[in-house]
């Protein structure tokens, strides 16, 4: 290649047309590199997002798949395949081939506007599992996938400026193991954040671009996100600069080459780089002659891709609360609903900003309903006259209140309550709040004893009310097809096996978060900075810190079945380089279901680690009486902690305690172990 085809691909359209369009036609593509015709490279061609493809220009052309924090909530990996599957193919068919996605941040912040988006939840071994699934989905499509936001892209508020402060070892042990991970899956690209991190910019950083291709041995390419570029920083360790090229265009990096700023073996290396990720994925077998740019108009949306969704909204809901196995409804038998709240064209089925998506149609939660339960007699309000609300909810046999609140990128939630949450648009932007979502539930359910609660949310949320209602679903933003799939639930035609991928907190900022915690304070040096000092204590390992009981919220990992579930015949054995658990768990209900069983580990007091999730499986559907042996692999690093003298992982030893169960807090078998690794790699171990 010479040298102006090589810096050709470190940005985008640097000015003119081209700028916005890498072509002649009228384009969505929100990132465009152009192709090389001499050398059959073809263009590389980016869109958003990490809840499929989106297409503002050409709505209802695409499918609004399940958010990524539903897919979190599947704890499956099989299911996170067919996400990530089923949105590669779309954008495969509109002609991109690089999607921007998966999101994998740790849900740091429980206001964080963007918590939807990320696979993790609260915790990182949930993300590092379930991302290898999601890459492999959409790269087996011949699509780029891109990991982001690198790193501990957090929050939101003042995202552009806020510099957030991490110590090494928190680094390594809570936010980088997804992105790790998703380089073990061979992720052809990552995307660095707005923010800073201890000061310096993401896109800009040595040290976290350099643990991310040195330690942690990444060889696709790192692009900006959209204007998070600062500086001509590929010596920094950033590839490629989206979406134009004020920094990284031809101009400066020649006038770097030749002051000696820049090296050469610095450009190869990004080209190096971008053209691996276009081989191993496939995207080379496009070359820019057979390149064709109306694919961009194709409506991809089909009868499987809905299927699909339907199936994953479904798995993704979670059974929180279930008095009396009220749930599920009968179908068949002439039954009065009332169906309150937003249940209908107001229905909340996807987030704001760059994660949305305009669906090709909506499935709302009435439809939904009807179409499952013909026999019953559905009547509709959407409940702003509180007495109406009750009146209507008294006459009925069952009550269902639909409830939800949206959240988006470039703001932080107002706060976990559903009052401050936000209506929205067909585009997934807010359009006004809604404030009196807890008092229509408390009347609700005041005035009739069976009363189900529907929560389409973002993420954690506030639910005082949750004593005295009688069940209560959780679908996050279901998608699509959030209709089809909530009836699919209610009438028993799925058994929910969803887990909570996030705490659910008692009350508002439950863990005590400072304004130096989130969203930062002025610094003399800087306008903002954020510190991590809770370190290690994110999310349910701070409940679990604190003896934090639960009254009206609900734990890391929970999430009931229409079934029951026992758990015996634990055991534990030693394996080259780590140990395995092995249990059983068995279906001691009256319904088939499936469960996902989690393994939490307690380390030695003196490696200073919280208790954390480090194992789960989610056994087949399992017919009642049945049972599954099941077996979690515990590796050497699994039993590490992160060394900040010796900069790698290091070996604990001493008493650990694996704890196997239903959720965070619904532990049913444990035992303690001890584990040593001698210079001779020689094991000892005692039960």
């Amino acid at each position: 290649m010479t040298l102006d085809e090589k810096l050709a691909m470190l940005h985008g359209p640097v000015s003119g047309p081209s700028a916005q369009c890498a072509h002649s036609q009228k384009c969505a593509y929100v990132g465009n590199v152009v192709g090389n015709a001499r050398l059959q490279i073809p263009p590389i061609t980016m869109n958003d997002g990490p809840q499929g493809f989106r297409d503002d220009l050409r709505p209802k052309t695409t499918t609004a798949w399940p958010a990524a924090i539903n897919m979190a909530a599947t704890w499956d990996e099989e299911a996170v395949y067919e996400w990530g599957s089923g949105m590669g193919k779309e954008f495969k068919a509109k002609g991109s081939n690089v999607q921007l996605g998966p999101a994998l941040c740790v849900a740091r912040v429980p206001w964080n506007g963007r918590n939807f988006e990320y696979l993790s939840g609260e915790d990182p071994y949930l993300g590092a599992t379930l991302v290898k699934s999601a890459v492999k989905g959409i790269q087996d499509q011949k699509v780029v996938a891109n990991a982001k936001h690198w790193v501990n892209n957090n929050q939101e508020t003042n995202r552009m400026a806020v510099s957030e402060e991490v110590d090494e070892r928190t680094r390594f042990e809570v936010y980088y193991p997804p992105f790790e991970a998703a380089i073990e899956a061979d992720v052809g690209s990552f995307m660095c954040s707005y923010n800073k991190i201890n000061g310096v910019y993401s896109c800009e950083n040595p040290t976290t671009l350099g643990d991310l291709k040195d330690k942690l041995g990444f060889k696709g390419y790192v692009m900006s996100d959209w204007g998070a570029t600062h500086s001509t920083s590929i010596m920094q360790g950033l590839d490629m600069e989206m979406p134009g090229g004020a920094f990284m265009n031809a101009d400066k990096i020649q006038q770097g080459l030749k002051n000696g700023g820049i090296n050469q073996s610095a450009v190869d290396d990004s080209v190096t780089r971008i053209l691996w990720s276009m081989f191993q994925v496939g995207v080379m077998d496009v070359p820019a002659s057979t390149w064709d740019w109306k694919k961009l108009e194709n409506n991809v949306t089909t009868d499987a891709s809905v299927a699909s969704a339907r199936k994953l909204a479904a798995s993704s809901t979670v059974l929180l609360k279930n008095t009396d196995a009220l749930l599920p409804l009968p179908s068949e038998k002439p039954i009065k609903i009332a169906v309150l709240g937003f249940a209908d064209d107001n229905a909340v089925v996807h987030g704001g900003g760059s994660g949305s998506v305009v669906p090709s149609f909506i499935s709302t939660p009435l439809q939904g309903l009807k179409d499952a339960a013909k026999s019953a007699d559905l009547v509709y309000n959407i409940g702003e006259d509180l007495h109406e609300a009750e009146a209507l909810a008294s006459n009925a046999d069952y009550a269902i209140v639909f409830v939800g609140t949206l959240s988006h990128e470039g703001g932080d939630r107002a706060s976990l309550s559903l009052d401050d949450g936000c209506d929205v648009d067909s585009f997934g932007q807010c359009k006004g709040n809604n404030h009196n979502q807890n008092a229509l539930v408390a009347a609700v359910a005041k005035a009739n004893p069976k009363t189900i609660v529907v929560a389409s949310v973002p993420g954690a949320t506030l639910m005082p009310w949750s004593m005295d209602v009688a069940a209560i679903l959780v679908n996050f933003l279901p998608g699509q097809q959030a209709g089809n799939a909530i009836a699919d639930i209610i009438f028993g035609k799925v058994t929910p096996s969803g887990k909570l991928p996030l705490t659910f907190p008692n009350v508002e900022n439950e863990t005590r978060m400072s304004p130096e915690q989130w969203p930062g304070v002025p610094n003399p040096k800087q306008p903002e900075h954020a510190y991590y000092s809770e370190r290690l204590l994110v999310g349910y390992r701070f409940y679990d810190a604190n003896s934090i009981q639960f009254t009206t919220g609900f734990p890391f990992g929970h999430g009931l079945s229409y079934t029951k579930f026992s758990y015996s015949d634990l055991a534990i054995q030693v394996i080259p380089n780590g140990i395995t658990v092995s249990f059983t768990v068995t279906n001691s209900g009256k319904a088939s279901g499936a469960e996902v069983a989690q393994l939490y580990l307690s380390f030695p007091s003196s490696a200073g680690e919280p208790l954390q999730l480090k194992g789960f499986k989610k056994t087949k559907n399992l017919p009642p009486g049945e049972k599954e042996d099941l077996q979690l692999k515990l590796t050497d690093r699994d039993l590490s902690i992160w060394d900040v003298h010796a900069h790698s992982w290091s070996m604990v030893s001493g008493t650990f305690v694996a704890k196997v169960g239903s959720s965070s807090r619904d532990v049913r078998l444990q035992k303690a172990f001890q584990y040593s690794q001698l210079q001779s790699k020689e094991v000892t171990f005692v039960v």
